[in-house]
């Protein structure tokens, strides 16, 4: 219920989003077109059309998305083109004239033509609006909450949550419009359709047009938020945490004595009163544990996994993680230890692969990395998060340790606190002992663990090459799913953290390809360690080269003598230095193909 009011007010918000703010005035203007300025309807079937438009697109978008492939910018030149065409009519009113005259079938007298133009400027509120749903529905945190997380578990409830998105946006933009159309009433000269007014309107209209079809409108969207401008994405996330906030202290304080028994006596603890008395206790302080929910295969395990056979057993560390992620990676050795360490005291460990990007779907690639990091307990793929959903998560790597009554009695988001964690299982697993009258023989040491430890304050960030999260393409145009050609700045202009490119480039969401032989990337970053994501159809050679050298001893093991070998989708070892710096690293393609999806760092 509380999703369903934030989802109204990020609608509400989405109107002061960078995205939305230079589409208002298209709003106003078609709300005050026309030759009958004051039609109390327009704001009413452009408002109206567009909330359908976000609606519906929103559904075509799941569908696209999963079996066409549709990028976003064809939306985004679809609804540049209908903009720019009512701008071409409010700019060159005596064409559109031409035009209705020429194909109208309903009458030659001006009195038909007047009302077949009245009939038909209906549709064209309605076309105005419902080109502009895709442009609107792509503004939001919540937006995206719905479209990924919601809808995919409970259609009838996205649905619900999308529709209410949907009329808060809607609603503000039908105040604002008839608040447009109020003004320029009392205005004589505006109500002119072939005055300077309308005129200007439609100039307008062709500027934002063609923002929208060049991609322009991404980066000032992008400068206005990194200058600190109208950045309600903020607002919103701080709704969406409250959200959670707010659901978990349901699961801590709001069960009824009945929803207590409940969960005793199925842990078949109601002859006890001391352990009754325990779990009374904890279920008023404490969430209890969700189900796995629907799981896309197993890795290093002989049957479907679920938590309930486990409850009332073991001690459950439930590791939310994906294969590619080099924050996972590095947690990867403290897992296997502990699960080498304590299995026999009672301690599973159960990952939940949630994939970040579409090639970490496959069940076999998952099967490698696991061999490849040494991991022996089970895997869950959850390829359509829906257990991601259902602890309510948003972060890779997450941890979740469920004690053996089954309550989530600690949660860890990232990398760190080890010794706690791992002082926690002991906790837990003395506990369960005790509960099952076995010795108590739970180790209390901490394990040293040949992992590594880095300090996060000086690495460069994580840097993402697909339009969905390219925006530290240093010399190229943002968020623009074609290709583009490219030619290497000045080394002096060069900024750190940003990637330059030469040769011709494809970007689709989540990764770019080299179309062209030779093609570089040239990236200054500051770290000890450098990784990428990559993959190629066939086998490419990518040659390493670090401040202008050749690699040396830095080299990483995915990449000896700087020559690195790009095929299967994997994070690829460049570079594995001994010491933290700051450098700058040229790569070069050989041949066409490769696919590049993130830098990451250590």
């Amino acid at each position: 219920m509380t999703l369903l009011v934030v989802s109204f007010l990020a609608g509400v918000l989405t109107v002061l989003a960078p995205c939305i703010l230079p589409l208002l005035p298209i709003i106003i203007g078609g709300s005050v077109g026309g030759e009958n300025h004051k039609d109390r309807l327009r704001p009413v079937i452009i408002a109206t059309s567009l909330a359908g438009s976000i609606v519906l697109f929103t559904l075509a978008l799941k569908v696209s998305t999963a079996f066409i492939d549709i990028p976003q910018s064809a939306w985004s030149i679809i609804s540049g083109v209908i903009i720019l065409f009512f701008g071409l009519v409010s700019v060159f009113p005596e064409w559109w004239e031409k035009f209705a005259i020429r194909f109208n079938l309903q009458g030659k007298s001006n009195e038909l033509l007047d009302k077949s133009n009245q009939k038909k400027s209906r549709w064209g509120e309605v076309l105005l609006g419902a080109s502009l749903g895709p442009v609107f529905s792509s503004c939001s945190p919540t937006y995206f909450l719905i479209l990924a997380t919601v809808l995919p578990e409970s259609f009838s409830t996205g649905l619900v949550y999308l529709i209410a998105y949907a009329l808060g946006l809607s609603f503000v933009l039908l105040l604002i419009s008839i608040f447009g159309q109020t003004l320029v009433s009392r205005i004589g000269w505006a109500a002119d359709p072939k005055g300077w007014f309308k005129r200007g309107l439609g100039v307008l209209f062709l500027l934002v047009g063609i923002l929208i079809l060049t991609g322009v409108d991404k980066q000032l969207q992008t400068k206005l938020l990194d200058a600190g401008f109208f950045d309600v994405t903020k607002i919103e996330q701080k709704l969406l945490e409250g959200t959670n906030e707010e659901e978990d202290m349901s699961m801590l304080e709001g069960k009824s004595d009945a929803e207590v028994f409940a969960l005793i006596e199925n842990l078949g603890a109601q002859n006890n009163q001391d352990v009754s008395m325990i779990i009374s206790q904890k279920a008023k302080q404490y969430p209890t544990y969700r189900e796995i929910t629907n799981p896309s295969g197993y890795v290093n395990a002989d049957e479907a996994i679920r938590l309930e056979n486990y409850v009332g057993e073991k001690v459950i560390l439930l590791d939310i993680m994906t294969y590619s992620c080099i924050n996972c990676i590095r947690t990867f050795p403290y897992l296997n230890t502990w699960y080498d360490k304590y299995e026999d005291d009672g301690l599973i460990i159960i990952g939940i692969h949630t994939p970040e990007f579409a090639f970490e779907k496959d069940i076999d690639n998952v099967r490698e990395a696991m061999e490849k990091y040494g991991i022996k307990f089970p895997v869950v793929l959850d390829n359509d998060y829906g257990t991601w959903r259902a602890y309510g998560n948003q972060y890779w790597p997450r941890k979740y340790l469920i004690d053996i009554d089954g309550f989530i009695v600690y949660d860890h988001i990232g990398e760190g606190a080890y010794d706690e964690t791992e002082k926690k299982i002991q906790e837990l697993l003395k506990e369960r002992q005790e509960r099952m009258d076995e010795e108590v023989r739970v180790e209390r040491d901490i394990s040293e663990v040949d992992a590594e430890i880095v300090s996060f304050a000086r690495r460069s960030p994580e840097i993402y090459f697909g339009t969905a999260r390219n925006k530290w393409l240093g010399n190229g145009q943002i968020q623009l799913n074609e290709e583009q050609t490219f030619v290497l700045p000045d080394e002096n202009d060069m900024e750190p953290n940003m990637i330059y490119l030469e040769g011709t480039w494809l970007f689709t969401d989540e990764y770019a390809e080299a179309r062209s032989a030779d093609a570089k990337v040239v990236f200054n970053y500051q770290a000890q360690k450098m990784f990428v994501v990559a993959s190629s159809e066939e086998e490419t050679t990518v040659h390493l080269m670090r401040d202008g050298a050749a690699l040396g001893a830095e080299a990483g093991a995915d990449a000896p003598l700087g020559i690195m070998k790009v095929m299967e989708e994997d994070l690829y070892r460049m570079i594995e230095d001994d010491r933290h710096g700051a450098h700058q690293l040229e790569m070069r393609i050989e041949q066409p193909g490769v696919r590049l999806f993130t830098f990451t760092f250590g």
